[in-house]
This record gives C-alpha cells, structure tokens and sequence, in this order.
C-alpha cells in the first residue's frame, strides 16, 4: 500500500476519534480536540491527492476511497453538528442528498468509460462545507462569530445546490441512454 493510500485510511481511523471527542459531553477542550483531528483529517485529504499526483502514485483504491473518506469525514461532522443542535437537519440532508447524487453520476459515468473531473463549483462548496464545519464544531459563543457561522451554513447550502446543478448540466449526457 502506497503513501498516499495510507494517508486516506488514517483519515477514516480519525472519524471514529472526531466523533467521540465532538459527542461526548465533560471532555475539557473536548471541542478544539475535535476542531484539530477535523482539520488534520481534511489537510490529509489535500496531502494524499498531491503526494499520489507528484509521484503518479493513483490507484484504483485511491479513486474509491479518497472521495469516500471525505463524504464519511463531513457527513460524520454535519450528522454530530445536527445531533449537537447546531446545524438545521434539512440543510444536512441537502448536503448529504447531493453527494449520493453526485456518487451515482460518477458510477454512471465510470460504466461509460467517461471519468467526471470535480468542478470549481464543488471546490469552493466543500472548503465552504469544511469552514463551516470548523466554526460550528468550535462554536465559539459571540454575536458576531454567531452571525458568520450562520452566513457559512446558508451560503453552503447554496453552494451546494448549485453545484449539483452545474454538474448535473454539464454532464447531463452521460443519464442519457445508448441504443
């Protein structure tokens, strides 16, 4: 198993970590411990994709568990943010809704031969999503930070949809069936 590949399965053996630390109440710095493995866990993410590319280091379980790692880290945080009572359900469940839909494109797609590259839009959505998360898991109690937190959860549940839809239109050809 390569570098890169064990970089992305030590970002799975931190969710675990993450959720403990976020869930269970009494901890002193229980939240920063959690906001630290958050963020360590997300720039792994950044590391393995430039150590796998700088030394053409790809494989095939890269591509299957890389984007799986990410969607397991943040639904994990925005699922422990809900039960915390710091994020709506409704906008987890948009954000959680796209992945699955995004997922099964790509499946799709892979059937077709056709590899769907991310987009800007979705760039920008996930480190929105990643900001987001951080602030809330901090949750540093002051109007100020308060309103910013709020502005991240709405201005990445935006991001989130029109993500979807930028990627839905520009491979809406690969739904379409061959005779």
């Amino acid at each position: 198993m390569n570098l890169p590949n064990k970089i992305t399965i030590f970002r799975v053996c931190m969710i675990p970590i993450f959720v403990f630390f976020m869930l269970v109440s009494g901890i002193p710095g229980g939240r920063y411990i959690a906001s630290a493995i958050f963020i360590i866990a997300a720039l792994s993410d950044l590391l393995d994709g430039y150590i796998a590319r700088k030394h053409n280091l790809v494989t095939n379980f890269g591509k299957f568990m890389d984007p799986l790692a990410d969607k397991l880290l943040v639904s994990s945080a925005l699922i422990c943010l809900v039960d915390l009572k710091l994020l709506p359900a409704w906008i987890v469940i948009i954000i959680i809704a796209r992945e699955f839909i995004i997922s099964g494109f790509r499946l799709i797609a892979s059937d077709n031969g056709v590899v769907i590259a991310a987009s800007w839009w979705g760039k920008i959505k996930t480190t929105v999503q990643m900001v987001m998360s951080i602030m809330l898991i901090i949750n540093l109690d002051h109007p100020f930070i308060n309103l910013l937190e709020q502005v991240a959860i709405y201005l990445a549940a935006f991001l989130t949809v029109i993500s979807l839809i930028d990627y839905m239109l520009k491979n809406k050809n690969v739904l379409k069936e061959k005779h």
